[in-house]
């Protein structure tokens, strides 16, 4: 069985890792994003989201109660000074099945998109075409990306400032056309956290010189304003994410979500502060509970 942490590691540290294992057998157990006989395509950047990612997968795919296989990915956007043998040596040594896929992105974003103006937007788009491509072609039915918390507040607040949309990152979602599950096994896990285990585990840690070095950047500044908010109210981040879980679409106002038309006085629905909702809610959260149990009693 393979050791999934250094050697002489304090307890702290060990606390800290068994945090982020039960935080993401919970997201897979809540979400059921992983099923016996998946092939899961596990997307590493080289950043410490992507190596923390794998490494914990590593290790619940030797407890979990279902049976898959995951395959490592890395893709070489050949920008200049990149260090290509950083990933494949480090796999290499984990016995980690992975592909290197190279594709010369760096330069069609370079030339397409003007200096000083975010790259980001254009280089997801291509990323993403790219690692379909790559999963279709291992046979992959599932994809893994390496988002946390963290990554999914502060998107819900770049949609919101700069979209005019209530939406964020989904734990999992399919593609457009259905090939595939998408899914964010981190999502519960917090980036100081991951931080934290990544430095324990002394990760070869790639920096994205594409455009993680652009300080312009709206979602630097979206992460400077929660890192604010958290100072002032420790928690407020996670409880901005547990509200993406608990959403009342009647006290919203998306027609498209609830039939604001037909409301009538003859059946007013029942106030939230009184019990009906929190009812639901807690019937709803048991059979999440259920399946949470279900994964993370296996793995722990």
């Amino acid at each position: 069985m393979m050791k999934h942490y250094p050697e002489n590691v304090s307890g702290n540290f060990l606390k800290l890792r068994n945090k982020l294992l039960s935080s993401v057998g919970r997201a897979i157990g809540d979400y059921n994003m992983i099923e016996d006989g998946d092939t899961i395509l596990v997307c590493m950047s080289g950043g410490k989201d992507s190596h923390a990612m794998l490494m914990i997968l590593l290790a619940l795919q030797e407890r979990a109660p279902v049976n898959f296989k995951l395959i490592a990915m890395n893709l070489d956007q050949k920008q200049p000074g990149f260090p290509e043998h950083i990933l494949p040596a480090y796999l290499e040594q984990l016995g980690v099945d992975y592909r290197i896929v190279e594709a010369d992105t760096y330069s069609i974003v370079k030339e397409k998109v003007p200096t000083g103006k975010t790259t980001c937007s254009l280089c997801s788009r291509l990323r993403r075409g790219i690692i379909y491509r790559t999963a279709q072609e291992l046979g992959a039915n599932k994809i893994a990306l390496g988002h946390h918390r963290d990554d999914i507040v502060q998107t819900l607040f770049l949609n919101m400032f700069f979209g005019a949309k209530l939406k964020a990152m989904p734990p999992k979602l399919a593609t457009n056309q259905g090939e595939f599950i998408v899914m964010r096994p981190l999502a519960y896990c917090a980036e100081k956290d991951i931080a934290a285990y990544a430095r324990g585990m002394e990760f070869p840690i790639i920096p994205c010189d594409l455009c993680g070095s652009q300080e312009n950047l709206q979602r630097q500044k979206i992460k400077a304003m929660l890192a604010g908010w958290e100072l002032e109210q420790p928690g407020r981040t996670e409880n901005i994410f547990r509200a993406l879980t608990n959403v009342a679409p009647s006290h919203l106002a998306d027609t498209n979500l609830f039939d604001f038309k037909s409301l009538s006085g003859e059946a007013p629905e029942a106030d939230p502060l009184f019990g009906d909702i929190d009812q639901d809610n807690a019937l709803n959260f048991s059979s999440a509970e259920g399946n949470r149990i279900a994964f993370v009693r296996k793995i722990g």
